[in-house]
Protein backbone atom coordinates (compact mmCIF):
# COMPACT_ATOMS: atom_id res chain seq x y z
CA UNK A 1 0.00 0.00 0.00
CA UNK A 2 3.05 2.26 0.81
CA UNK A 3 4.07 2.12 -3.16
CA UNK A 4 0.17 3.57 -4.10
CA UNK A 5 0.24 6.31 -2.04
CA UNK A 6 2.54 8.43 -3.84
CA UNK A 7 0.98 8.27 -7.17
CA UNK A 8 -2.73 8.97 -5.34
CA UNK A 9 -1.16 11.84 -3.78
CA UNK A 10 0.37 13.01 -7.04
CA UNK A 11 -3.46 12.06 -8.62
CA UNK A 12 -5.38 13.85 -6.24
CA UNK A 13 -2.76 17.28 -6.70
CA UNK A 14 -3.69 17.05 -10.07
CA UNK A 15 -7.10 17.08 -9.75
CA UNK A 16 -7.29 19.73 -7.10
CA UNK A 17 -5.10 21.79 -9.53
CA UNK A 18 -8.22 21.26 -12.64
CA UNK A 19 -9.95 22.71 -9.84
CA UNK A 20 -8.33 25.64 -9.15
CA UNK A 21 -8.02 25.77 -12.73
CA UNK A 22 -11.32 26.29 -13.65
CA UNK A 23 -11.72 28.26 -10.49
CA UNK A 24 -9.37 30.66 -12.15
CA UNK A 25 -11.09 30.67 -15.31
CA UNK A 26 -13.97 31.90 -13.55
CA UNK A 27 -12.27 34.68 -12.10
CA UNK A 28 -11.32 36.06 -14.59
CA UNK A 29 -14.64 35.50 -16.74
CA UNK A 30 -16.66 37.19 -14.18
CA UNK A 31 -14.13 40.05 -13.61
CA UNK A 32 -14.24 41.01 -17.11
CA UNK A 33 -18.18 40.87 -17.03
CA UNK A 34 -18.43 43.32 -13.82
CA UNK A 35 -16.46 45.48 -15.64
CA UNK A 36 -19.69 46.25 -18.33
CA UNK A 37 -21.97 46.52 -14.94
CA UNK A 38 -19.48 49.07 -12.89
CA UNK A 39 -18.59 51.28 -15.86
CA UNK A 40 -22.81 51.76 -16.38
CA UNK A 41 -22.11 55.52 -15.16
CA UNK A 42 -19.15 56.12 -17.23
CA UNK A 43 -21.35 55.27 -20.07
CA UNK A 44 -24.69 56.77 -19.28
CA UNK A 45 -22.82 60.13 -19.10
CA UNK A 46 -20.65 59.17 -22.11
CA UNK A 47 -23.77 58.66 -24.66
CA UNK A 48 -26.80 60.23 -22.38
CA UNK A 49 -28.70 56.50 -21.61
CA UNK A 50 -32.07 56.13 -19.87
CA UNK A 51 -32.13 53.82 -17.24
CA UNK A 52 -33.89 51.71 -19.38
CA UNK A 53 -31.61 51.71 -21.87
CA UNK A 54 -28.92 50.90 -18.76
CA UNK A 55 -31.40 47.94 -18.16
CA UNK A 56 -30.84 46.80 -21.74
CA UNK A 57 -27.26 46.81 -21.85
CA UNK A 58 -28.11 43.96 -19.02
CA UNK A 59 -30.44 42.60 -20.60
CA UNK A 60 -28.19 41.76 -23.95
CA UNK A 61 -25.18 40.80 -21.95
CA UNK A 62 -27.43 38.41 -19.89
CA UNK A 63 -30.30 36.98 -21.85
CA UNK A 64 -27.89 35.88 -24.81
CA UNK A 65 -26.50 33.60 -21.74
CA UNK A 66 -29.50 32.35 -20.58
CA UNK A 67 -31.20 31.20 -23.62
CA UNK A 68 -27.93 29.65 -24.65
CA UNK A 69 -26.56 28.18 -21.67
CA UNK A 70 -28.97 25.06 -21.16
CA UNK A 71 -28.56 24.62 -24.93
CA UNK A 72 -24.97 24.26 -24.63
CA UNK A 73 -25.61 22.18 -21.21
CA UNK A 74 -27.99 19.60 -22.56
CA UNK A 75 -25.98 18.87 -25.58
CA UNK A 76 -22.35 18.84 -23.49
CA UNK A 77 -24.27 16.14 -21.58
CA UNK A 78 -24.17 13.97 -24.73
CA UNK A 79 -21.34 14.85 -26.64
CA UNK A 80 -18.95 16.76 -24.26
CA UNK A 81 -16.74 19.68 -26.12
CA UNK A 82 -13.52 19.91 -23.82
CA UNK A 83 -11.79 23.02 -25.70
CA UNK A 84 -14.99 24.66 -25.90
CA UNK A 85 -13.80 26.24 -22.75
CA UNK A 86 -10.77 28.52 -24.12
CA UNK A 87 -13.12 29.54 -26.93
CA UNK A 88 -15.41 31.24 -24.17
CA UNK A 89 -12.94 33.86 -22.97
CA UNK A 90 -11.78 34.40 -26.76
CA UNK A 91 -15.36 35.27 -27.08
CA UNK A 92 -15.01 37.83 -24.19
CA UNK A 93 -12.09 39.56 -25.41
CA UNK A 94 -13.64 40.02 -28.60
CA UNK A 95 -16.70 41.72 -26.28
CA UNK A 96 -14.12 43.84 -24.61
CA UNK A 97 -12.54 45.28 -27.72
CA UNK A 98 -15.86 45.99 -29.40
CA UNK A 99 -17.23 47.93 -26.04
CA UNK A 100 -13.54 49.97 -25.93
CA UNK A 101 -14.16 51.26 -29.18
CA UNK A 102 -18.13 51.34 -29.06
CA UNK A 103 -19.01 55.05 -30.32
CA UNK A 104 -23.03 54.05 -30.75
CA UNK A 105 -25.65 52.61 -28.39
CA UNK A 106 -25.83 49.48 -30.83
CA UNK A 107 -22.09 48.72 -30.31
CA UNK A 108 -22.56 48.82 -26.91
CA UNK A 109 -25.20 46.23 -27.26
CA UNK A 110 -23.04 44.15 -29.56
CA UNK A 111 -20.30 44.04 -26.66
CA UNK A 112 -22.42 43.12 -23.99
CA UNK A 113 -24.26 40.70 -25.66
CA UNK A 114 -20.60 38.81 -27.20
CA UNK A 115 -19.78 38.74 -23.62
CA UNK A 116 -22.93 36.96 -22.82
CA UNK A 117 -22.22 34.46 -25.52
CA UNK A 118 -19.04 33.49 -24.12
CA UNK A 119 -20.52 33.36 -20.64
CA UNK A 120 -22.83 30.89 -22.29
CA UNK A 121 -20.55 28.64 -23.60
CA UNK A 122 -17.80 28.76 -20.52
CA UNK A 123 -20.53 28.22 -17.34
CA UNK A 124 -22.28 24.62 -18.13
CA UNK A 125 -18.71 22.70 -18.85
CA UNK A 126 -16.68 24.36 -16.58
CA UNK A 127 -19.04 23.71 -13.96
CA UNK A 128 -18.71 19.83 -14.62
CA UNK A 129 -15.45 19.97 -14.58
CA UNK A 130 -15.88 21.37 -10.98
CA UNK A 131 -18.00 18.24 -10.21
CA UNK A 132 -15.48 15.78 -12.07
CA UNK A 133 -12.17 17.32 -9.74
CA UNK A 134 -14.15 17.26 -6.60
CA UNK A 135 -13.25 13.99 -5.08
CA UNK A 136 -16.69 13.73 -3.58
CA UNK A 137 -17.38 16.72 -2.08
CA UNK A 138 -19.85 18.10 -4.71
CA UNK A 139 -20.79 21.56 -2.59
CA UNK A 140 -17.30 22.43 -1.33
CA UNK A 141 -16.19 22.30 -5.07
CA UNK A 142 -19.13 24.50 -6.04
CA UNK A 143 -18.82 26.96 -3.96
CA UNK A 144 -15.26 27.02 -4.44
CA UNK A 145 -15.84 27.46 -8.26
CA UNK A 146 -18.23 30.24 -7.68
CA UNK A 147 -15.86 31.37 -5.20
CA UNK A 148 -13.54 32.28 -8.55
CA UNK A 149 -16.35 34.10 -9.85
CA UNK A 150 -18.03 36.09 -7.24
CA UNK A 151 -14.33 37.27 -5.99
CA UNK A 152 -13.64 38.34 -10.01
CA UNK A 153 -16.86 40.29 -9.78
CA UNK A 154 -16.29 42.23 -6.72
CA UNK A 155 -12.74 42.80 -8.42
CA UNK A 156 -14.87 44.54 -11.32
CA UNK A 157 -15.83 48.05 -9.69
CA UNK A 158 -12.15 48.58 -8.59
CA UNK A 159 -11.02 47.99 -11.88
CA UNK A 160 -13.44 50.25 -12.58
CA UNK A 161 -13.01 52.92 -10.41
CA UNK A 162 -9.18 53.21 -10.90
CA UNK A 163 -8.60 51.96 -14.91
CA UNK A 164 -11.43 52.80 -16.47
CA UNK A 165 -13.07 56.00 -15.06
CA UNK A 166 -9.29 58.01 -15.05
CA UNK A 167 -8.69 56.54 -18.63
CA UNK A 168 -11.78 56.16 -20.43
CA UNK A 169 -13.74 53.55 -21.86
CA UNK A 170 -11.07 53.11 -24.50
CA UNK A 171 -8.60 51.21 -21.37
CA UNK A 172 -11.11 48.39 -21.56
CA UNK A 173 -9.54 46.54 -24.04
CA UNK A 174 -6.42 46.66 -21.82
CA UNK A 175 -7.91 43.92 -19.95
CA UNK A 176 -7.66 41.57 -23.22
CA UNK A 177 -4.61 40.33 -21.43
CA UNK A 178 -7.03 39.05 -18.99
CA UNK A 179 -8.58 37.06 -21.42
CA UNK A 180 -6.10 35.54 -22.71
CA UNK A 181 -4.58 34.35 -19.85
CA UNK A 182 -8.07 32.85 -19.35
CA UNK A 183 -7.72 30.95 -22.65
CA UNK A 184 -4.35 29.48 -21.28
CA UNK A 185 -5.68 28.31 -17.85
CA UNK A 186 -8.77 26.70 -19.65
CA UNK A 187 -6.63 25.20 -22.15
CA UNK A 188 -4.77 23.16 -19.37
CA UNK A 189 -8.29 21.98 -17.78
CA UNK A 190 -10.01 21.40 -21.11
CA UNK A 191 -6.97 18.91 -22.07
CA UNK A 192 -7.10 17.35 -18.45
CA UNK A 193 -10.96 17.03 -19.15
CA UNK A 194 -10.29 15.54 -22.47
CA UNK A 195 -7.70 12.31 -21.48
CA UNK A 196 -10.52 12.09 -18.36
CA UNK A 197 -13.28 11.09 -20.70
CA UNK A 198 -13.71 7.52 -21.74
CA UNK A 199 -12.96 6.67 -25.92
CA UNK A 200 -16.37 5.82 -26.35
CA UNK A 201 -17.71 9.47 -24.95
CA UNK A 202 -17.59 9.30 -21.45
CA UNK A 203 -20.43 11.59 -20.65
CA UNK A 204 -23.02 9.99 -22.73
CA UNK A 205 -23.25 7.29 -20.05
CA UNK A 206 -24.50 9.30 -17.05
CA UNK A 207 -27.50 10.31 -18.99
CA UNK A 208 -29.65 7.07 -17.98
CA UNK A 209 -29.13 7.06 -14.29
CA UNK A 210 -32.08 6.73 -12.81
CA UNK A 211 -34.20 9.60 -10.89
CA UNK A 212 -34.16 9.45 -7.12
CA UNK A 213 -37.43 10.88 -6.27
CA UNK A 214 -40.66 10.69 -8.69
CA UNK A 215 -41.01 12.80 -11.67
CA UNK A 216 -43.73 14.88 -10.21
CA UNK A 217 -41.66 15.39 -7.27
CA UNK A 218 -38.76 16.74 -9.19
CA UNK A 219 -40.85 19.30 -11.23
CA UNK A 220 -42.18 20.49 -7.88
CA UNK A 221 -39.06 20.73 -6.58
CA UNK A 222 -37.42 22.48 -9.63
CA UNK A 223 -40.19 25.06 -10.01
CA UNK A 224 -39.43 25.75 -6.26
CA UNK A 225 -36.02 25.84 -6.84
CA UNK A 226 -36.59 28.55 -9.74
CA UNK A 227 -39.10 30.71 -7.66
CA UNK A 228 -36.05 31.12 -4.93
CA UNK A 229 -33.86 32.09 -7.52
CA UNK A 230 -36.39 35.03 -8.76
CA UNK A 231 -35.73 36.19 -5.55
CA UNK A 232 -32.18 35.93 -5.61
CA UNK A 233 -31.49 37.24 -8.75
CA UNK A 234 -34.04 39.74 -9.16
CA UNK A 235 -32.81 41.52 -5.75
CA UNK A 236 -28.71 40.88 -6.62
CA UNK A 237 -29.44 42.34 -10.07
CA UNK A 238 -31.07 45.46 -8.49
CA UNK A 239 -28.03 46.02 -6.78
CA UNK A 240 -25.37 44.63 -9.19
CA UNK A 241 -26.98 46.74 -12.04
CA UNK A 242 -28.20 50.17 -9.85
CA UNK A 243 -26.90 50.24 -6.33
CA UNK A 244 -24.36 52.65 -7.56
CA UNK A 245 -26.93 54.91 -9.15
CA UNK A 246 -28.92 54.94 -5.41
CA UNK A 247 -26.03 55.82 -3.64
CA UNK A 248 -25.40 58.52 -6.03
CA UNK A 249 -28.75 60.02 -6.31
CA UNK A 250 -29.17 59.14 -2.53
CA UNK A 251 -26.70 60.67 -0.79
CA UNK A 252 -24.83 62.54 -3.30
CA UNK A 253 -21.59 60.73 -3.88
CA UNK A 254 -19.22 61.12 -6.86
CA UNK A 255 -19.23 57.67 -9.16
CA UNK A 256 -15.77 56.37 -7.71
CA UNK A 257 -16.94 56.64 -4.27
CA UNK A 258 -19.82 54.65 -5.69
CA UNK A 259 -18.01 51.65 -7.49
CA UNK A 260 -15.84 51.48 -4.18
CA UNK A 261 -19.29 50.84 -1.97
CA UNK A 262 -19.98 48.43 -4.60
CA UNK A 263 -16.71 46.62 -4.04
CA UNK A 264 -17.70 46.40 -0.67
CA UNK A 265 -20.86 44.68 -0.74
CA UNK A 266 -19.66 42.16 -4.04
CA UNK A 267 -16.82 41.29 -1.86
CA UNK A 268 -18.91 40.27 0.94
CA UNK A 269 -20.97 38.62 -1.77
CA UNK A 270 -17.73 36.70 -2.42
CA UNK A 271 -16.76 35.96 0.73
CA UNK A 272 -19.97 34.28 1.55
CA UNK A 273 -19.87 32.22 -1.21
CA UNK A 274 -17.41 29.55 0.16
CA UNK A 275 -20.43 29.23 2.88
CA UNK A 276 -23.63 27.38 1.54
CA UNK A 277 -21.79 24.50 -0.49
CA UNK A 278 -19.17 22.72 2.60
CA UNK A 279 -22.15 23.52 5.17
CA UNK A 280 -24.69 21.80 2.45
CA UNK A 281 -22.45 18.73 2.28
CA UNK A 282 -22.31 18.23 5.82
CA UNK A 283 -26.10 19.50 7.10
CA UNK A 284 -28.17 19.08 3.89
CA UNK A 285 -28.64 21.16 1.23
CA UNK A 286 -32.44 22.47 2.34
CA UNK A 287 -31.42 23.69 5.82
CA UNK A 288 -28.87 25.91 3.90
CA UNK A 289 -31.37 27.21 1.59
CA UNK A 290 -33.50 28.38 4.19
CA UNK A 291 -30.89 30.37 5.49
CA UNK A 292 -29.78 31.84 2.20
CA UNK A 293 -32.80 33.08 1.07
CA UNK A 294 -35.06 34.32 3.93
CA UNK A 295 -32.34 35.07 6.13
CA UNK A 296 -31.14 38.13 4.17
CA UNK A 297 -34.99 39.72 5.06
CA UNK A 298 -34.80 41.76 8.03
CA UNK A 299 -31.12 43.70 6.61
CA UNK A 300 -32.94 44.28 2.69
CA UNK A 301 -36.10 45.54 4.72
CA UNK A 302 -33.91 47.89 6.73
CA UNK A 303 -31.83 49.05 3.65
CA UNK A 304 -34.09 51.82 1.95
CA UNK A 305 -34.31 53.35 5.48
CA UNK A 306 -30.79 53.62 5.88
CA UNK A 307 -28.64 56.59 5.55
CA UNK A 308 -25.33 56.20 3.95
CA UNK A 309 -22.86 54.37 6.39
CA UNK A 310 -25.89 52.16 7.74
CA UNK A 311 -26.64 51.18 3.72
CA UNK A 312 -22.87 49.82 3.30
CA UNK A 313 -22.98 48.28 6.47
CA UNK A 314 -26.53 46.35 5.74
CA UNK A 315 -24.93 45.63 2.07
CA UNK A 316 -22.60 43.25 3.72
CA UNK A 317 -24.53 40.75 5.57
CA UNK A 318 -27.10 41.05 2.45
CA UNK A 319 -24.38 39.87 -0.13
CA UNK A 320 -22.93 37.53 2.50
CA UNK A 321 -26.54 35.63 3.30
CA UNK A 322 -27.65 35.57 -0.55
CA UNK A 323 -23.86 34.22 -1.85
CA UNK A 324 -24.55 30.96 -0.28
CA UNK A 325 -28.00 30.28 -1.71
CA UNK A 326 -26.69 29.65 -5.45
CA UNK A 327 -24.41 26.50 -4.88
CA UNK A 328 -26.73 24.89 -2.55
CA UNK A 329 -29.54 24.98 -5.14
CA UNK A 330 -27.16 24.15 -7.75
CA UNK A 331 -26.03 20.68 -5.74
CA UNK A 332 -29.22 20.09 -4.72
CA UNK A 333 -30.89 20.58 -8.50
CA UNK A 334 -28.13 18.16 -9.32
CA UNK A 335 -28.90 15.35 -6.68
CA UNK A 336 -32.08 15.75 -8.02
CA UNK A 337 -31.11 14.45 -11.81
CA UNK A 338 -28.36 12.82 -11.41
CA UNK A 339 -26.44 12.55 -15.09
CA UNK A 340 -28.09 15.76 -15.94
CA UNK A 341 -25.15 18.10 -14.66
CA UNK A 342 -24.82 19.75 -18.05
CA UNK A 343 -28.11 20.59 -18.18
CA UNK A 344 -28.84 21.46 -14.51
CA UNK A 345 -25.95 23.60 -14.78
CA UNK A 346 -26.80 25.21 -18.04
CA UNK A 347 -30.18 25.70 -16.81
CA UNK A 348 -29.27 27.00 -13.42
CA UNK A 349 -26.63 29.62 -14.35
CA UNK A 350 -28.93 30.43 -17.45
CA UNK A 351 -32.27 31.37 -15.38
CA UNK A 352 -29.67 33.10 -13.05
CA UNK A 353 -28.81 35.33 -16.15
CA UNK A 354 -32.34 35.71 -17.65
CA UNK A 355 -33.73 36.59 -14.40
CA UNK A 356 -31.36 38.85 -13.80
CA UNK A 357 -31.45 40.43 -17.50
CA UNK A 358 -35.55 40.53 -17.19
CA UNK A 359 -35.28 42.50 -13.74
CA UNK A 360 -32.99 44.73 -14.84
CA UNK A 361 -34.88 46.21 -18.04
CA UNK A 362 -38.16 45.83 -15.51
CA UNK A 363 -36.49 47.95 -12.69
CA UNK A 364 -34.48 50.26 -15.13
CA UNK A 365 -38.00 51.55 -16.61
CA UNK A 366 -39.21 51.48 -13.37
CA UNK A 367 -36.69 53.49 -12.08
CA UNK A 368 -37.46 55.58 -14.92
CA UNK A 369 -41.26 56.03 -14.23
CA UNK A 370 -41.08 56.18 -10.47
CA UNK A 371 -37.61 56.62 -8.92
CA UNK A 372 -34.24 54.95 -8.10
CA UNK A 373 -35.22 54.96 -4.15
CA UNK A 374 -39.06 53.15 -4.84
CA UNK A 375 -37.23 50.43 -7.05
CA UNK A 376 -35.03 49.77 -3.58
CA UNK A 377 -38.30 49.61 -1.59
CA UNK A 378 -40.03 47.38 -3.75
CA UNK A 379 -37.48 44.74 -4.28
CA UNK A 380 -36.40 44.33 -0.11
CA UNK A 381 -39.65 42.35 0.33
CA UNK A 382 -38.27 39.73 -2.49
CA UNK A 383 -36.76 37.46 -0.18
CA UNK A 384 -39.68 36.32 1.09
CA UNK A 385 -40.22 34.58 -1.58
CA UNK A 386 -37.52 32.16 0.62
CA UNK A 387 -40.85 30.54 2.72
CA UNK A 388 -41.18 28.12 -0.37
CA UNK A 389 -38.03 26.17 0.70
CA UNK A 390 -40.72 24.32 3.54
CA UNK A 391 -42.37 22.68 0.04
CA UNK A 392 -38.81 20.93 -1.26
CA UNK A 393 -38.06 17.56 0.03
CA UNK A 394 -35.43 16.56 2.21
CA UNK A 395 -32.12 16.43 -0.20
CA UNK A 396 -30.60 13.85 2.37
CA UNK A 397 -34.20 11.48 1.32
CA UNK A 398 -32.89 11.20 -2.10
CA UNK A 399 -29.46 10.80 -1.62
CA UNK A 400 -30.81 7.75 0.59
CA UNK A 401 -33.40 7.05 -2.09
CA UNK A 402 -30.39 6.77 -4.98
CA UNK A 403 -28.28 4.60 -3.09
CA UNK A 404 -30.80 2.20 -1.70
Amino acid sequence: MATTHPSQAKAQAAIHGVLLAVTAGHLINDTLQALLLSIYPMLRDLHSLSFAQVGFITLAFQATASVLQPLVGLYTDRRPIPFSLPIAPALTLIGLVVLALAGSYAMILLGAALIGIGSSIFHPEASRIARLSSGGRFGYAQSLFQLGGNFGTSIGPLLAAFVVVPYGQASLSWFSVLALLSVAVLSYAATWYQRHLSPAGGARRAVNIPQPLPRRTIITSLVILLCLMFSKFVYTSSLSSFYTFYLIDTFSLTPREAQIDLFIYLAAFAAGTMLGGPIGDRIGRKAVIWFSVLGALPFTLALPYANHFWAVVLSVPIGFILASAFSAMLVYAQELLPGRVGLISGLFFGVAFGIAAVGAALLGWLADVTSIGFVFHLCSFLPAIGLLTMFLPNARTAQDSQSG
